[in-house]
């Protein structure tokens, strides 16, 4: 059932995009969109379209290869979901909070960094690799935005209408990090003990954007990383614990745990704010059917990267990530990327192709995957 309603969206996407103009090869619908004025973003890389890059410059091929031809401060070979999400309601694609030159944040602001958690690090990007904008972090950054939005009385003509904050649409896409950033080294039922903590402050910064002004909230939940190629090579398991797709059953329960718990904390919500729209996104359910079933849905490759070094099954080898180069063996190799990113879900181990993200966003857009049931185009 899930792969026959999942087929039809993305064949209804593939459609109404070929009929669309070249000019913005979004995804499109055949009818119309909700007319969000603005979108604000909250989250890790799965969002991020080029903030931590801006603050930390470094990115190199072949991210972006697809779509941009250049790096663009996404960590894939092209657009991400909330990049196909806002292009589809007419908007341009998100300018990145961090990134000042060049950016116009009349349509909305993205304060999604890549490695972002939702629990305050308790320890520094040099030295583990996670991000200092945690979800507390991005939520100060949106009121000192607010703040100089209202300060400037409409008479800045790259930041928005000062109305603009009850109208506009805001994502929160993370929590990824503060499951993976432990699994290695603490297991999943050590790791399950930190996420209500996880879900609790989702729900708070929720109540703080309502507290300003926010209505229109969009929570996606978690994918199911037990069927990433980065941790099938890197976290410990057995056969036995491999599905029969070829998915790790335990890091899984993990991670279907705490969706749970997030679309739970998330009913408790919308009780308090009854004026408020507060959708939670089953990210998950799609995710998982391209995995399994990648084949119905255009695609070829699940649980394989496409740019990684090694082959195999997961062409990935932990120790040489996508676009860097390392001396194996007494030999420099380096982690390419494949020639048809467009067959395959995964781009590094990590994250998705825009391939996949496209399909994602079509599922998101119809609404088919959103509870309470709220559809962002209509035909």
């Amino acid at each position: 059932m899930v792969t026959a309603r999942l087929v039809l969206l993305v064949a209804t996407a593939l459609c109404c995009a070929s009929a669309s103009s070249s000019a913005s090869p979004a995804v499109r619908t055949a009818g119309r969109c909700r007319s969000f004025p603005a979108v604000f973003n909250f989250g890790d890389s799965n969002s991020d379209t080029g903030g931590f890059w801006a603050a930390f410059p470094a990115q190199g091929g072949p991210f972006g290869m697809t779509y941009f031809d250049k790096p663009a401060g996404r960590a894939s070979d092209g657009r991400l979901a909330i990049d196909f999400i806002v292009q589809a309601m007419g908007l341009p694609m998100p300018s990145p909070y961090l990134q000042l030159i060049g950016s116009d944040f009349r349509s909305g602001a993205n304060f999604a960094t890549l490695a972002s958690t939702v629990l305050l690090p308790n320890t520094s990007l040099f030295v583990t690799g996670t991000s200092p904008f945690s979800l507390a972090i991005q939520l100060n950054q949106m009121k000192a935005f607010r703040d100089r939005v209202i300060s400037s009385h409409g008479k800045n003509g790259r930041l928005p209408s000062p109305d603009i904050f009850g109208r506009a649409l805001y994502t929160i896409d993370i929590g990824q990090n503060d499951i993976t950033s432990n699994l290695g080294s603490g297991g999943v039922e050590t790791v399950k003990q930190s996420l209500p903590s996880v879900v609790n402050q989702i729900s708070w910064t929720i109540q703080d954007l309502y507290n300003i002004g926010a209505r229109n909230f969009m929570v996606f939940n978690m994918a199911p990383i037990g069927c990433y190629p980065a941790f099938l090579t890197e976290l410990p398991h057995s056969s036995n614990d491999l599905d029969e797709f070829g998915c790790m059953k335990t890091y899984s329960s993990g991670v279907v745990y705490y969706n749970e718990l997030l679309k739970n904390i998330l009913a408790e919500v919308r009780k308090k704010m009854q004026d408020a729209s507060i959708v939670y996104v089953d990210k998950h359910t799609v995710m998982l059917e391209l995995f399994r079933h990648p084949h119905a849905h255009g695609l070829k490759y699940g649980t394989k990267a496409c740019c990684g070094y090694g082959g195999g099954a997961y062409n990935l080898d932990q120790n040489v990530y996508c676009g860097n180069s390392k001396m194996v063996n007494g030999q420099t190799v380096t982690a390419v990327a494949c020639g048809d990113p467009q067959n395959y879900v995964s781009w590094d181990g990590i994250h998705a192709t825009e391939a996949a993200n496209k399909i994602i966003a079509t599922a998101v857009i119809s609404g088919s995957y959103s509870y309470p049931l709220t559809t962002l185009c209509r035909p």
